[in-house]
């Protein structure tokens, strides 16, 4: 459990993982090219102390796996799951004797000192109250030269369901337009997307905050994938073993943290037009496009005596939201194999897949089309519905180990038979759908087959590697320049083929009756992922 922000950085430096910056560095795209270098080394956090601002600006805090688990107050990210693990079985098991009952007790009563408390009165966070609330006033980033300006990219974001009361904490960026205007970027499948529209039909203004810093467990809640209507400090309560201590907003009627370093009060009016945000350079290597999301109207800044701005860059990993994303995976493995698909072993979600692009699952197996089962079933679970990619293992393979899992693929997998297509929800920010938040998945079953699987396939459906002549396949199709069958050698069936993009290749590979695609403009061909 960290105290406030200044205590979370004073134990990093303490153990030799945070650099102060002492010299002028700007917020605007020099901050991130520093970041940027250091997170792809797993290189310290940093405290950019003179930004132009009066506020320090750390960076890169859980920008790796060990400083991630310190966040949450472990040493090893694990250790939160095997706690959830303990904690479901205590209290699920069948107690038959009074002793028993009995032992449960203090672990209820521990249940209950997790819960978040309103406290009355002010909070450290509302030490100072700008009389004229201005965010330009506070380091704001512009991460990549093409982004639509500067964006708050780890703004802890507060709602409340107008018709329950229910609180809904979640983690969306928020781009700068002015000292009180800002967008709020929640995308339809999120929960306050759908506050927003509850509002809507009630003819109301939507009260929001926003709470920057505090204890980093709090942005780690923020992000993770919990059920529609579980409180998100709750989960921070059982991961610090501590209740989180709310305070009432000034100006709106929201509770934040007490102990965050910033807060940012307004509200959304659902009768407005949207306003135009974006691009926004994305970890997927890709600027998001620009579209409109809904103003959100600042009525007061609070902040800390102290006060540090938090904050994270996004783009191509390694970034430091990776290694929350890996906090996600090992904690959340627990609850979906005891409550979910209990076949499910481990759960890996390679950095390289950008979150949740790409799912290895680890089952134990026990009868056919049960990867089919399996798939189906994450799919639907949560935010696995975003999952473009799902791989389906078992045996004593590590799926931890890339090439492991690429040779155990190598040896399991027929494309004909073990290849699974669907559509659905994909990430608003997925730039290979045609379609906005819609798309294509595929699953792969790598698992040893059944002898029903296998029943009327040909044993043998492919040819051996040791029999296949590459200098023969570039003699015949000249607009290959080169082959690359390194991996084949390791066990793994993969080829990569440098060809010259001409459109002769693919005429001399589409049927002779489908040429008319020719005629298309050149920018709209695309064979086989290669693109003109």
């Amino acid at each position: 459990m960290y105290k406030n922000t200044r205590h979370w950085i004073k134990t990093l430096e303490e153990k030799g993982e945070l650099v102060r910056i002492k010299e002028y560095v700007n917020p605007e795209l020099e901050i991130t090219e520093i970041t940027d270098r250091v997170s792809k080394q797993y290189g310290p956090a940093l405290l950019f102390e003179n930004n132009g601002t009066e506020f320090p600006l750390l960076i890169n805090s859980m920008g790796t796996e060990q400083r991630m688990a310190w966040a949450l107050g472990v040493e090893k990210l694990d250790e939160v799951g095997d706690g959830i693990e303990s904690l479901i079985k205590l209290l699920t098991s069948p107690k038959e004797g009074i002793l028993e009952k009995l032992k449960v007790l203090p672990t209820l009563g521990s249940i209950a000192s997790w819960m978040p408390k309103v406290n009355s009165g002010r909070g450290e966070c509302q030490e100072v109250v700008m009389q004229n609330p201005d965010i330009t006033k506070l380091p704001v980033l512009k991460c990549w030269p093409e982004d639509g300006g500067p964006f708050l990219t780890l703004p802890i974001i507060h709602t409340k369901d107008p018709l329950t009361g229910i609180r809904n904490v979640g983690l969306y960026r928020m781009q700068v337009f002015g000292p009180q205007l800002t967008g709020m970027h929640w995308h339809r499948h999120k929960v306050s997307a759908r506050h927003f529209n509850e509002y809507k039909k009630l003819g109301q203004k939507m009260p929001v905050a926003v709470a920057l810093g505090g204890d980093p467990v709090y942005s780690y809640a923020a992000t993770a994938p919990l059920p529609d209507g579980v409180d998100e400090y709750m989960l921070a309560g059982f991961i610090r073993k501590k209740k989180v201590e709310l305070v009432q907003c000034l100006t709106q009627d929201v509770q934040v943290p007490a102990d965050a370093d910033i807060i940012i009060e307004g509200y959304v009016d659902p009768s407005e037009d949207f306003i135009l945000e974006g691009p926004f350079g994305d970890h997927t290597g890709y600027y998001s496009l620009a579209d409109y999301y809904p103003k959100f109207h600042i009525t007061a800044i609070t902040h800390r005596k102290d006060a540090v701005y938090p904050c994270t860059i996004v783009g191509i990993p390694p970034q430091e939201d990776a290694w929350i994303g890996k906090a996600t995976e090992r904690i959340f493995l627990v609850p979906i194999k005891m409550t979910m698909v209990p076949e499910v072993v481990d759960m890996v979600l390679p950095v390289e897949g950008v979150f949740h692009n790409l799912v290895i699952v680890k089952i134990n197996k026990e009868y056919p089309g049960q990867a089919s089962k399996v798939m189906h079933s994450m799919w639907g679970a949560g935010q696995m519905m975003f999952t473009k990619m799902m791989i389906v293992v078992d045996g004593d393979v590590d799926i931890h180990n890339s090439e492991a899992v690429a040779k155990y693929i190598s040896a399991n997998f027929d494309p004909a038979h073990d290849t699974y297509f669907t559509q659905g929800p994909v990430d608003v920010l997925d730039h290979s759908c045609s379609v906005m938040a819609f798309g294509g998945k595929i699953g792969i079953d790598a698992t040893q087959k059944t002898h029903e699987e296998l029943a009327g396939r040909n044993p043998n459906p492919f040819p051996s590697s040791a029999s296949i002549s590459f200098e023969n396949i570039k003699t015949r199709f000249t607009e290959i320049k080169d082959i690359n069958s390194k991996l084949l050698k390791n066990g793994v069936s993969v080829v990569f083929l440098s060809i010259e993009k001409i459109v002769k290749i693919i005429s001399k590979t589409w049927h002779h009756k489908s040429q008319t695609f020719l005629n298309l403009p050149a920018s709209k061909l695309s064979f086989l992922g290669t693109h003109f």
